[in-house]
């Protein structure tokens, strides 16, 4: 599978350093779509902080993948829908950590939560 980051230099609003508008993909045999993931620990608990539920959330979706035979490398998308537009932030740093130096397109939304001790949910595609 083939990648090639799609940032046009004219005609639309600058990517940033952990931005991209567009990834485009060849060759890619599979792909994987993860529902929206909780930073839910295995019991089914949401912890108290959003930087411990940003680390869940990361775990569950590396567990994901790991059962489909990928990693955060094989990520293409990622979807943050958080409670509070103060979340920003710790969201942003949680997806440069686990994404490391690559970069793709993403969407934060703030949104409520089907329960309200859920700080964040993110959804993911990937390809492989």
């Amino acid at each position: 599978m083939e990648e090639r980051i799609v940032n046009p230099e004219s005609g639309i609003y600058p990517a940033t350093g952990d931005y991209v508008h567009a990834i485009e993909l060849t060759g890619a045999q599979r792909i994987l779509y993860l529902s929206g993931t909780m930073g839910l620990t295995a019991d089914g608990t949401a912890p108290d902080t959003l930087k411990e539920q940003l680390t869940c959330v990361w775990s569950n979706i590396r567990r994901i993948l790991s059962e489909a035979q990928m990693t955060t490398d094989n990520i293409v998308r990622v979807t943050s829908y958080m409670r509070d537009p103060a979340y920003a932030a710790q969201n942003q740093q949680a997806r440069l950590a686990a994404l490391g130096e690559r970069r793709v397109p993403t969407t934060a939304i703030v949104a409520q939560t089907l329960s309200e001790d859920w700080k964040i949910e993110i959804e993911v595609i990937a390809a492989a």
